[in-house]
């Protein structure tokens, strides 16, 4: 609940006699979101609560439209996904810390200012939250056995920064290993943390004997999507990957695959597993992604079955029809396949 506390430094609720009384409307907004899976999820936990709250999709990138819906006073919060997320900070009142540290918004919330009683809109980065919330729920001892040992993000986008904030601040991560495709993207990702939050301390580790001669992360978090290597930079990732995950003399640790798409036991995900890591999958970071969210809308906790009501549903959507093998191709359909259509 340390997220719902934080949430009143911005203002008091905005909710009056509780959710349950209030008909609010919650706004999903990003390019090409008619599979989310959000609707479904945030009307499974919105019809378990009892609270007649609807969900709606609104397909645009454009600032404006996101500006002009929050004015509407049945607007109690909204969901950010790609490519809005960081375009549309600039549009908000105010920014939690976590959302500031990473750069990067999926969800804003309503608080009133104490003084004026004026709608502020709040951003927020619950995608940390979920990938927090995932592995603590999974394996509960994470916090202490990972802290004070190294980490490593596969990835540099948006869900690479939410991973890394989550493992210095939660798990103590003492050094980042940062595994990408592209040295520009991860050269942006460490001058962003160096300026936002300058005591994470971050390596890009481009080559198999850089790797060799590094400890063996705690915690491995995957944010790339589940697809054959197409280039000799996505081969040089698999192989900086495997020849972690592969370590005979290692202590293993934990792998966190934040793809579920086109199904939840990716590569990673299964050749960790094979090699005696602990494993969690993308559907579970989803779930607690939003049940972060529902916290800061509707101001009440979530119990565990709820909880695992969403994370069965996300299973449920993102079990594969034919197979677990991808077939879509070129960049940008590539990166629809990782889990963060939400």
């Amino acid at each position: 609940m340390d997220i719902l506390e934080h949430s009143y430094a911005f203002g008091r609720s905005p909710l009056g006699a509780g959710a349950a009384a209030t008909h609010g409307d919650i706004y999903l907004f990003g390019g090409h979101i008619a599979s989310s899976l959000s609707p479904r999820l945030h009307g499974l936990m919105f019809a378990a609560r009892g609270v007649p709250w609807r969900f709606h999709l609104t397909e645009t990138t454009d600032a404006d439209r996101f500006t002009a819906q929050l004015q509407d006073p049945r607007c109690l919060g909204t969901s950010i996904t790609m490519p809005n997320k960081v375009a549309f900070c600039a549009q908000l009142d105010g920014l939690t810390d976590e959302a500031r540290a990473i750069g990067a918004v999926n969800t804003s919330f309503v608080r009133l200012d104490r003084k004026t009683g004026r709608r502020t809109h709040i951003g927020a980065n619950t995608d940390c939250v979920g990938i927090r919330d995932a592995i603590l729920a999974r394996f509960p001892d994470a916090a202490s056995t990972a802290h004070g040992r190294p980490a490593m993000v596969l990835g540099a986008g948006g869900a690479a920064r939410s991973a890394v904030y989550a493992l210095w601040r939660w798990f103590g991560a003492t050094e980042i290993y940062v595994v990408n495709r592209l040295h520009a993207e991860a050269d942006d990702l460490i001058a962003s943390f160096a300026a936002s939050v300058p005591a994470v301390r971050l390596r890009y580790v481009s080559q198999l004997h850089e790797m060799a001669a590094l400890a063996t992360p705690a915690i491995v978090v995957g944010t790339v999507p589940d697809l054959p290597p197409q280039d000799a930079d996505e081969v040089r990732c698999r192989a900086l990957c495997d020849a972690v995950l592969c370590r005979t003399d290692a202590d293993k640790g934990i792998l966190l695959d934040m793809c579920y798409m086109p199904s939840p036991q990716t590569t990673l995900y299964t050749s960790a597993a094979d090699n005696g890591w602990r494993v969690v999958s993308g559907t579970e970071v989803i779930a607690r992604v939003c049940i972060a969210q529902q916290i800061l809308w509707l101001e009440q906790g979530v119990d565990e079955a709820t909880a695992q009501q969403a994370v069965d549903a996300v299973v449920t959507t993102a079990r594969p029809a034919g197979g677990r093998k991808a077939t879509k191709t070129g960049r940008q359909d590539r990166q629809a396949v990782l889990g963060g259509k939400l």
